[in-house]
């Protein structure tokens, strides 16, 4: 056991500063955009990084805030008054999250079709590579974390990189070419399995890359420099005193009130559904195949929410964005998460003069690499090499989710996705065999009322003359209504001179031939 300990150990250590220096900018960017304080998104990273990390039973997702709640965090604290009484909600909203997976509600996540899963991936990867294309040009209007289409700023994620071509900062771009380049070569088997090199993260190589050329700039090319809104920006205490100032206790003031019940549960059921989507996401890239018990996963996500809003935190999600970082780095348990969440709370706390010096370009180049690995080209080709009933629900939700928001657009995914899976399911239910004039018509598993057209249409095209075998013998259920055109069939039979034998139906099937 210690000797497996210790071996993940190494793992799982260098994923979760990876996983610290993605989830760093994304925490503040989220909880700016939802119009809370910086720190309500710094809070909700460690909460979910510690408190769900140790009660979740994945070995590979992270928790923390979510961007698919930003528009709802954002109206809620406006329908509500105020931050303090929307915490309020926050709390409510876990103690029916954490009913949720005592009740075992996470079952609904086995539904989620895979190509949709797929395709939601794919999307998140390319909503990163695009996102992240202004940061790294030094055009950091909109902030990070931000996932949807239409932006707070005004911009769409295409108006915002044409913009980002046109008021460019110099100085970004040798930073951001620079811990590509890093990023990259660290990825190298020889430098990542190296007993020396390997021991520290290339991410981390290239985040000091960038701080000290950004030095650098200050001495040789000031108006090069990137300051402001061009860095990451922490709240910084002085002293160790001050940090109760930092913290926003919730009111219940509206508990009696419809709108903070609406609010509550409103967030219970978007973040339950978000979760559900990224462990299943997370389990899929997961390299040991392991899989979460969804409803623990409920439970645990329920204790985070209501610790985060008690201590003034955003509300909690498990995120593929952090997920994904953290199975790319090679996170082995979820020791991982954990760990970046303990990151979270020191360096928050003891370094955030130098976590400030972070230019946002080079956090970009980190995103970039998790973007790519999640939308490669192979990925795209193996799935159109499955067949168009799963490249089309796939390529359904990536252009869903690129030209609206994660929930929207898997929303719409899960709509074709359903779809192509019940056509599949209704030509498996029904199959024609033919020979020499003799048909047999098979009857599979469950034959619904749904499949009524297909049968029609599959009887209509047997010619007069036929012999016909009707074959139920695979069949677990026949709707009623599927034996009525059955009984319809072998009543007209004798008129078009059609011999129909039957096997494995009901009685009164067999009688009328």
């Amino acid at each position: 056991m210690n000797t497996l300990f210790g071996t993940n150990l190494k793992y799982d250590l260098k994923s979760s500063l990876v996983v610290f220096l993605v989830a760093l900018p994304l925490c503040l960017g989220i909880a700016i955009a939802s119009g809370a304080p910086p720190m309500a998104g710094l809070i909700a990273g460690i909460v979910g990084g510690i408190v769900v990390g140790s009660f979740s039973g994945s070995n590979v997702s992270v928790s923390g805030p979510a961007a698919g709640l930003t528009v709802i965090v954002l109206d809620s604290i406006s329908s509500l008054g105020n931050f303090e009484l929307f915490l309020g909600a926050v709390v409510a909203a876990g103690l029916i999250q954490l009913g949720f997976g005592l009740l075992k509600a996470g079952v609904l996540g086995y539904y989620f079709p895979h190509s949709v899963i797929k395709g939601m991936l794919s999307a998140i990867g390319l909503i990163l590579i695009l996102k992240q294309i202004p940061h790294a040009l030094g055009y950091d209007k909109d902030t990070m974390g931000d996932e949807t289409f239409l932006q707070a700023d005004q911009h769409n994620t295409f108006s915002e990189i044409w913009y980002a071509f046109q008021y460019f900062s110099p100085g970004a771009i040798p930073i951001v070419l620079v811990a590509l380049f890093i990023l990259i070569t660290f990825e190298r088997p020889k430098i990542k399995n190296n007993k020396y090199f390997g021991i520290i993260p290339g991410a981390l190589w290239a985040v000091i890359s960038g701080i000290l050329i950004n030095k650098l700039y200050g001495l040789i090319r000031p108006e090069w420099k990137l300051e402001g809104e061009h860095l990451v920006n922490i709240p910084v205490l002085n002293s160790v005193s001050e940090f109760g100032t930092l913290i926003t206790f919730p009111n219940f003031g509206l508990v009696t009130t419809p709108e903070f019940w609406v609010v509550a549960f409103t967030i219970a059921a978007i973040g339950s559904i978000e979760t559900l989507l990224s462990i299943d996401a997370a389990d899929k890239m997961d390299p040991f195949k392991r899989i979460t018990p969804a409803s623990k996963e409920l439970v645990a996500q329920g204790i985070g929410n209501t610790l985060s809003g008690l201590v003034g935190g955003l509300p909690i999600t498990a995120v593929i964005v952090r997920s994904s970082a953290n199975i790319a780095s090679g996170a082995r348990t979820k020791l991982s998460a954990i760990f970046h969440g303990i990151l979270l709370a020191i360096l928050v706390l003891a370094i955030p003069g130098l976590l400030n010096q972070i230019p946002l370009s080079c956090l970009a180049a980190v995103l970039f690499l998790v973007g790519y690995k999640l939308a490669k080209p192979s990925i795209f080709i193996s799935t159109y090499e499955k067949g168009w009933n799963q490249f089309i629900p796939f390529l359904v939700t990536i252009a869903a989710i690129l030209l609206t928001d994660l929930l929207i657009g898997i929303g719409i995914g899960m709509v074709f996705g359903l779809f192509f899976v019940m056509k599949t399911n209704f030509q498996r239910a029904i199959t024609v065999t033919e020979l020499h004039g003799n048909y047999l018509l098979k009857l599979q598993k469950d034959v619904s009322f749904l499949n009524k057209a297909i049968l029609l249409k599959q009887l209509a095209e047997i010619p007069e003359g036929s012999n016909v075998i009707l074959n139920a013998q695979k069949a677990y259920f026949i709707d009623q209504d599927i034996e009525e055109v059955l009984l319809d069939f072998i009543s007209t039979s004798a008129s078009k001179r059609i011999n129909v034998t039957v096997e494995g139906f009901s009685k009164s099937l067999k009688e009328i031939v």
